[in-house]
């Protein structure tokens, strides 16, 4: 299926795709050591829910249908579509009467966390969602090192809002000291939520 954006690009879905030749995990404690961190959110969203701990949900992206393919009576298949307008984050749910709001990202990089990883449309949209008093974060992983942060928005704002032409980046011992080290564990995989009690 072909998506394009709304200025007419194609979409082209970045993956960190794992590196299985020549690499030997010292650490075999869970089952599930390649998933992304998009999986390991949304198994942990979906313990959260059956558990009767919170709602959370990643939000669905607005698309514009263009063509569809018929192959059988019974199946429709999208082969060409468009990004109707720019996506906010990526999360969003309510815990304990608060509503939460977030973005996922991930990087190769060890020892900081690109700022363009992140878009106005979204800092901007986490910046409303703190004006209202709702909790806006996000979850930052340093993949090669399967290390996982909460950096709460405020803390993200004062970085991209005062990136230059110098600066770039959040160094990962700034992340380490403003954020929070989620560790990753079986059920659930991210407990970010046990952290939140402790924010908020």
């Amino acid at each position: 299926m072909t998506i394009h954006y709304p200025n007419g690009k194609k979409f082209h879905k970045k993956r960190i795709l794992s590196q299985q030749k020549n690499v030997n995990y010292k650490d075999n404690r869970f089952s599930n050591r390649g998933m992304s961190l998009e999986e390991d959110i949304n198994a942990t969203n979906e313990y959260y829910r059956t558990h009767k701990i919170a709602v959370i949900h990643k939000k669905p992206t607005p698309l514009q249908i263009v063509n569809v393919n018929y192959p059988k009576r019974s199946a429709a298949v999208v082969t060409e579509a468009y990004f109707k307008k720019p996506s906010t984050t990526d999360y969003n749910g309510v815990y304990k009467g608060r509503y939460l709001d977030f973005e996922a990202k991930e990087t190769k990089n060890k020892t900081s966390f690109p700022l363009k990883n992140f878009h106005d449309h979204q800092i901007t949209h986490m910046k409303e969602v703190v004006a209202h008093e709702g909790f806006a974060f996000a979850l930052l992983s340093f993949s090669v090192l399967n290390e996982v942060y909460l950096l709460k928005a405020v803390d993200l704002f004062h970085y991209y809002d005062n990136q230059d032409t110098k600066r770039k980046s959040i160094t990962k011992k700034e992340i380490e000291t403003y954020g929070y080290h989620i560790p990753i564990g079986f059920h659930p995989r991210i407990d970010y939520l046990k952290l939140i009690d402790n924010i908020l």
